[in-house]
């Protein structure tokens, strides 16, 4: 490691003051940011540590059905809070890395490092979140721009995400045993209108929605109607995990086994 200085603010009106000092970046659970400083990728002068604020933690049903999760909670609780609310995101929750990483990594911290391989943004562009912040309010479909890359403005923090309660949902994915990333994961939701897919781990665009599948399911919430249905491999991920070829495969195949599990 290399000398730095911690910040520990309070409360979010003192992290965003924290992170307006030069060269200072957020520290939320660490999962991804530590390994990143250790291998000399990253190496800001201070880290503005959100573990303190009690204003991003935990997880309340809103007065219209939403479930609203701070930014600062853990997988694991977030796994166990929604258990019975909102199964399809407890079971992606309860399967993040391990028991380690469950109790460290942090949903916002998740959706702000956008890793194409997380689970996370499969859930929020799945079920249609809204992404809250110090600043603003952006919803999932404008908040993933690309590999590792957000609609997060400098200094601006996840505060808290505002999942809809879908009908019923479900995430499948194909681990890659090393890491516990998805190799393919794939969140689907059913709601009264019509039915949301996403997409993790398999393009090089970072999470996505596959819309054919979408169109099929909400006229026939059943894997048959997914039948003949195929995605192309031109813009997928091909690494020694798996080839572009491969990861399209995959996703047919975990969307057909979260529809018959959600179903």
């Amino acid at each position: 490691m290399y000398n730095f200085e911690v910040e520990t603010p309070g409360s979010v009106a003192d992290a965003v003051a924290a992170l307006g000092r030069e060269d200072a970046q957020a520290l939320g659970g660490g999962q991804t940011l530590i390994p990143t400083l250790k291998q000399r990728l990253a190496s800001p002068s201070v880290l503005v540590c959100l573990s303190g604020i009690a204003e991003m933690k935990g997880v309340c049903r809103t007065d219209d059905g939403q479930i609203t999760i701070g930014g600062g909670t853990t997988h694991a609780a977030v796994a166990k809070a929604t258990a019975e609310s909102f199964p399809g995101l407890s079971g992606l929750a309860s399967h993040i890395g391990d028991p380690a990483v469950r109790n460290r990594g942090t949903i916002g911290g998740s959706l702000a490092n956008n890793d194409p391989s997380a689970c996370y943004p499969a859930a929020a562009l799945g079920a249609g979140a809204t992404i809250v912040t110090n600043a603003r309010e952006i919803a999932a479909d404008d908040f993933f721009q690309g590999m590792f890359t957000t609609d997060l403005e400098e200094g601006e923090i996840i505060t808290e995400v505002r999942f809809p309660v879908p009908e019923v949902s479900n995430y499948q994915k194909f681990v890659q045993p090393a890491s516990r990333f998805a190799l393919v994961g794939v969140f689907v939701a059913k709601f009264g209108d019509g039915v949301r897919v996403a997409v993790t781990g398999a393009s090089n665009d970072g999470v996505f929605r596959w819309t054919d599948a979408e169109a099929a399911l909400s006229a026939n919430f059943s894997a048959e109607a997914l039948g003949g249905l195929s995605i192309s491999d031109d813009d997928m991920i091909s690494d020694l995990h798996g080839t572009a070829a491969y990861r399209a495969h995959l996703v047919g195949v975990m969307t057909k086994r979260a529809v018959t599990s959600a179903a």
